[in-house]
C-alpha cells in the first residue's frame, strides 16, 4: 500500500522545496542576516540540488528500486537540511523545529519497523546538539517538550506504518493469489477439449478459447469485440439459437445438443449456456441491465458412436436367440421335407412336371439349409478359447485368402501393412481370423477393377483412441479400408444390422458377425468414410489383454 519509489518523489519536492526557500528568504527576505546564515543557506540549497538530482537519477532514471539503505539515507539527508533550517532561524526557538516531525514520520512509513525510532533519535540528538552548542541555550521546558514530541510521533508513525505494512502485504498476498488464479483459469479454458465462448448482450463476441476457434473452425480471436452470432449460426445454428436465448430470455440451456458444420465435416455437439447481468447500461428509470452469455460446447460425435454401439450389440443379442431359437425349430423339418420331396420326385412314376417342381423344391430347401446354418453360426459366435495370438499373422492370412477370392475384380491389389515383429494380444484366432477376413471380402467385393484394398494392424496410443475409450494394458488398431464408391450416410448406420444387405442373395449376416466377434473380445469397430472424399474404412480397436481391461467409460 505504500509505494517507497512514489514516496521519494515527493521527498525530492519537498526537500527542494524547503531548501530554495531558505536560499531565498536568506538573500532577499532576511535583512538582517549575517553572512554566516547566507552561507549556510547557499550551501545548503547547493547540498540539497545536488544529492537530489542524483538521487533521482538513481531511482527514475536507472529505474533502481529505493532499498533500506537508500530510504536510510534519504532520512539522513533529511535530518540535516532540517537542523541547518532550524539553526539559521534560531535554534530552539525556531518555527521550524516542526519539520522534524514530518521527516521522522515519513521515516516511519518507507523503513522498516523499528527505523522511524532510529531516525526520531538522531533528529533528537540533532536537534539538542544545536540547541546545547549552536545557540548556547539552556535545558529549558521548550527543548524538552519538543524531544518528547519528536519521540512521541515516532511511536505513532511507527505503529500507523506497521499496519499500514501489514495491510499492504495482505493486499499484495491477495494480489498474487487472484494472479495465480487468474492465470490458472486461463490455463484451464486455454487447453481443454471444450470450447468456451461469452458475448454482450448485443452479440459481440467477449471471449473465446482456442477449442471453441478449432471446433467452429474459424478464427475467433480475430472477432473479439464484433458482432459473432451471424458467423456462429452459419456453422452451428442449434448453438446460435442457445446464445440468443441465454442474451434475450435469461434462459439457460442444460445438456442440449447440434451440430457443427465446419468445412466438408459435420458432427455433433452436446452445448450448455450460462448468462449473467453485467452493468447497467443507459440512465434514468428505462436502464435496464445488459446480460452475457456463456456457452461451453464440445465434440460428442464419439459418443453418439459409442451409444450406436451399445444399441447395436443390444440388437444383436435380441436376433441372436431369435436365430439361434429358429434355426434348430425349422432345420430338422426341413431336411424331412427335402428328403420326402427327393424320394416324390425319384419315383418312377413321376412325371416331368413333378420332377422339375421336386428339384426346386430341393435347391430350394438346401438354400434355406444354407440361411440357417449362417443363422447357427452367427448364433453361436462367442471365444471359445483365450490365448497369446500374433494378430498381424492373422491379418496376413485372411488377406492372403481374400486376394484368391473368386469375388475379387480383375487388376484389385490388396496389401497387408503390419509390424515385423509380432503384435501379440490375448484373443480367439479362429474368431479373429473370421473377423478380417469378413472385413477384407466386403471391401474387396466393393471395389471396382483396378481399385485397392489396404489392410493395415499396429499398435494405437492412449490418445489416439475415441474419447471415452480406455484399455488399461494397451490396444492395437486394424483398419480396412477400399476405394468403391463409399456406403451412402443413410444406410450406413444399418451396415451391423442382421439380415440387412444391399448384395442380390446376400444373407446380411457377414458385418454382425464381425460385430459379434470384436464385441466378444471386448473391443469396438466403427465404420466411415477412407479420408479421400469415396470408399469406406472399417476401424477396429482390440485390447492387447483380455483381464483387467477398461473398455468403454
Amino acid at each position: 500500500m505504500l509505494d517507497p519509489r512514489r514516496m521519494v518523489r515527493w521527498l525530492y519536492v519537498g526537500r527542494l522545496a524547503f531548501a530554495t526557500i531558505l536560499l531565498v528568504a536568506a538573500l532577499f527576505m532576511w535583512r538582517s542576516v549575517t553572512d554566516q546564515v547566507k552561507f549556510i543557506a547557499a550551501l545548503a540549497f547547493a547540498a540539497t540540488t545536488f544529492y537530489t538530482v542524483a538521487s533521482a537519477a538513481y531511482t527514475e532514471v536507472m529505474h533502481r528500486r529505493p532499498g533500506r539503505t537508500f530510504l536510510y539515507l534519504q532520512s539522513i539527508f533529511d535530518l540535516l537540511l532540517v537542523t541547518a533550517i532550524v539553526h539559521v532561524t534560531g535554534g530552539s526557538e525556531s518555527q521550524f523545529a516542526a519539520l522534524y516531525i514530518l521527516v521522522i514520520a515519513a521515516a516511519s512509513l518507507v523503513l522498516p519497523a523499528g527505523g522511524g525510532l532510529l531516525v526520531a533519535a538522531l533528529g533528537n540528538v540533532l536537534y539538542f546538539a544545536d540547541a546545547i552548542w549552536g545557540h548556547q541555550t539552556t535545558l529549558s521546558i521548550t527543548v524538552w517538550l519538543q524531544l518528547t514530541v519528536f519521540a512521541v510521533v515516532a511511536l505513532g508513525s511507527g505503529y500507523v506504518s506497521a499496519r499500514l505494512h501489514a495491510a499492504g502485504a495482505g493486499k499484495e498476498l491477495l494480489a498474487a493469489e487472484l494472479a495465480k488464479v487468474r492465470l490458472e483459469a486461463a490455463d484451464i479454458l486455454r487447453n481443454i477439449m471444450s470450447g468456451v465462448l461469452t458475448i454482450a448482450g448485443d452479440g459481440r463476441l467477449l471471449f473465446a478459447n482456442p477449442a471453441a476457434s478449432a471446433l467452429l473452425g474459424a478464427d475467433l480471436p480475430g472477432h473479439i469485440g464484433q458482432p459473432i452470432l451471424g458467423l456462429i449460426d452459419g456453422r452451428a445454428p442449434e448453438l446460435a439459437s442457445a446464445l440468443q436465448r441465454s442474451v434475450r430470455d435469461g434462459t439457460r440451456t442444460n445438456r442440449g445438443e447440434g451440430t457443427i458444420r465446419a468445412g466438408d465435416r459435420t458432427f455433433a455437439i452436446g452445448v450448455t449456456t450460462t448468462c449473467a447481468d453485467a452493468a447497467v447500461t443507459g440512465a434514468g428509470p428505462h436502464s435496464t441491465p445488459s446480460r452475457t452469455a456463456t456457452a461451453i460446447f464440445q465434440d460428442i460425435s464419439d459418443q453418439k458412436r459409442l451409444e450406436a454401439l451399445h444399441l447395436r450389440a443390444e440388437r444383436l443379442e435380441a436376433v441372436t436367440e431369435l436365430s439361434a431359437s429358429l434355426a434348430h425349430e425349422i432345420k430338422n423339418p426341413l431336411a424331412s421335407i427335402r428328403s420326402a420331396v427327393e424320394q416324390l420326385a425319384g419315383r418312377t412314376a413321376a412325371n416331368d412336371d413333378e420332377r422339375t417342381l421336386g428339384t426346386l423344391i430341393v435347391r430350394e430347401s438346401d438354400r434355406l439349409s444354407r440361411l440357417l446354418s449362417e443363422f447357427l453360426d452367427f448364433a453361436r459366435v462367442r471365444v471359445t478359447r483365450i490365448h497369446a495370438v500374433d494378430i498381424g499373422a492373422i491379418a496376413a492370412d485372411a488377406v492372403g485368402l481374400v486376394s484368391q477370392h473368386p469375388d475379387r475384380r480383375p487388376g484389385v491389389t490388396v496389401t497387408c501393412v503390419a509390424p515385423t515383429e509380432p503384435l501379440m494380444i490375448d484373443g480367439d484366432d479362429d474368431l479373429l481370423h473370421r473377423a478380417v477376413f469378413n472385413l477384407a471380402l466386403n471391401a474387396v467385393q466393393a471395389t471396382p477393377d483396378q481399385g485397392v484394398v489396404g489392410v493395415e494392424v499396429g499398435p494405437i496410443g492412449s490418445d489416439e483412441l475415441p474419447h471415452g475409450v480406455t484399455f488399461e494394458q494397451g490396444a492395437i488398431v486394424l483398419r480396412v479400408t477400399d476405394d468403391g464408391p463409399g456406403i451412402p450416410p443413410e444406410i450406413r448406420g444399418r451396415l451391423f444390422d442382421p439380415f440387412f444387405t444391399t448384395k442380390p442373395g446376400g444373407s446380411g449376416l457377414g458385418l454382425p458377425v464381425v460385430h459379434r466377434a470384436i464385441e466378444a473380445h471386448r473391443g469396438l469397430v466403427f465404420v466411415d468414410g477412407n479420408g479421400t472424399g469415396k470408399g469406406t474404412r472399417f476401424t477396429v480397436f482390440l485390447p492387447r489383454a483380455q483381464s483387467g481391461n477398461g473398455g468403454v467409460s
